[in-house]
């Protein structure tokens, strides 16, 4: 199963191709240049494999939540390259890749991820691992730094509202953290190959990104005060 998937829901650019056990991945920050990097980045690992669009099965990408305009760019670039190659596109929440890349890392198996939502607030999901997939024990939401609760049992923290905001590791039950953990490309492809052979790609068309923030922009005042979405 050949895939290529992209992920521009951080300050990082994610971006593979390969199948659920040999991936080529290129991931770096990218600031707010998501746009200017990601076709050329998507160019060098599918001329390391030696693919063409054409030759994929089908093209992942993370879905939010995240930043905004880097979910639109992933969607945007998912949709394009799949219509134009006449495959499927999956849509991978960003915070299961955080929980992929928590198993990968550090064996967890139940993952509240976690990541920076500014204005004081963070995105957040709980996953448990089971019959290799994961299932939501809390579905993807936006709150406030300060009322961020685990599901009942043992959970491990991960992502980087952890890294933002300190405290919230003490303020919850974990039996670890590291908020090292971002969502990778590679994550998404391995998330994306357990989807396919479910059947659940789409058509280019259908592939939409996941908000959990109803507020998509910035008056000018909060943009002059420094905010940011």
């Amino acid at each position: 199963m050949r895939l290529l998937a992209i992920d521009c829901s951080t300050e990082a650019l994610s971006v593979a191709a390969g199948d659920a056990s040999n991936v080529t991945q290129r991931h770096g920050h990218a600031g707010q240049s998501h746009s200017e990097l990601a076709l050329a980045w998507i160019d060098e690992v599918l001329a390391a494999r030696g693919w063409r669009p054409h030759d994929l099965d089908a093209i992942a990408f993370g879905a939010g939540p995240g930043t905004f305009t880097g979910i639109r760019i992933a969607c945007g670039i998912a949709q394009g390259l799949a219509l134009g190659a006449g495959i499927a596109v999956v849509a991978v929440p960003t915070l299961e890749a955080i929980a992929q890349r928590a198993n990968s890392m550090n064996g967890a198996t139940r993952v509240l991820a976690c990541l920076d939502a500014r204005m004081q607030e963070v995105y957040v999901a709980a996953y448990a691992l089971a019959a290799g997939r994961w299932q939501a024990a809390m579905a993807a939401a936006v709150v406030a730094r300060g009322q961020v609760r685990a599901p009942p049992g043992e959970w491990f923290g991960a992502g980087g509202g952890f890294a933002a905001y300190p405290d919230l590791a003490s303020s919850i039950v974990l039996r670890g953290v590291d908020a090292s953990v971002e969502p990778t490309a590679t994550s998404i492809i391995e998330l994306a190959a357990v989807r396919l052979r479910a059947g659940e790609g789409v058509a280019p068309d259908d592939a939409l990104p996941l908000y959990v923030r109803h507020r998509v922009a910035l008056t000018s005042a909060q943009r002059a005060a420094g905010e940011r979405l």
